[in-house]
């Protein structure tokens, strides 16, 4: 749960960072320019707010790594979902009301994370967890999309080490096979989710875990 603070602290941080120019930028998001990113992060924020507070009764039937499902094909920005957020950050106009949006959410359900008992239940998409293991799955989703949010922004700050390498586990874990050890975890995480692809030389040491990527989480 630590890591899940940290994860999100520093994706806020980075985004209370942007110049204005930055939100018309692409993101690592098919489709998506930075405002999109940030509005769908808001949205985010809305999801762990909600799902803290939506206690169940039942056993889990899933943890940290098992919330994730691969889908068959990699995102096209086409989406009823993905168009929505689209048209909702253009609604927004200023960078600064993004901004102080997510600062806003963002900070209510960073504060509700740090409240939350590890070991309740919650309910969410179907599913059962504890509040632990569902906080624990969203650093994949913030490392993820850190990534993403600096794809194009070099002089961007990168995502806590931590939360890197334990995305990266986790992502194994998915894969079922570790990434090749001359892989950063950055770039494992890069080429494991289809976020750019593998070069000549990185495709060669993959082997057989090649033919299993991208993994697209969802």
């Amino acid at each position: 749960m630590d890591l899940f603070s940290r994860s999100w602290t520093a994706l806020r941080t980075a985004v209370a960072e942007l110049d204005d120019s930055d939100f018309a930028q692409p993101s690592g998001c098919t489709g998506w320019l930075v405002r999109d990113l940030v509005c769908h992060l808001v949205i985010d924020a809305q999801d762990v707010l909600i799902t803290l507070v939506t206690p169940a009764e039942t056993e889990p039937t899933r943890n940290a790594v098992t919330y994730w499902e691969v889908a068959e094909t990699p995102p096209t920005g086409d989406d009823p979902l993905d168009a929505l957020i689209v048209r909702l950050a253009a609604a927004y106009e200023e960078p600064w009301l993004l901004k102080f949006h997510l600062d806003d959410v963002g900070s209510a359900a960073g504060r509700a994370a740090e409240l939350a008992d590890p070991d309740l239940r919650v309910s969410t998409r179907d599913v059962v967890l504890t509040a632990g293991d569902y906080l624990s799955a969203y650093v994949l989703e913030w490392t993820l999309h850190h990534l993403d949010l600096i794809a194009h922004l070099p002089d961007a700050p990168q995502p806590p080490a931590d939360g890197l390498a334990r995305t990266r586990q986790m992502l194994e874990e998915i894969a079922g096979t570790a990434f090749p050890a001359s892989f950063s975890d950055s770039d494992a995480l890069l080429v494991g989710t289809g976020r750019r692809a593998p070069t000549a030389a990185e495709e060669a040491e993959l082997g057989e875990l090649a033919v299993k990527l991208p993994l697209v989480l969802g």
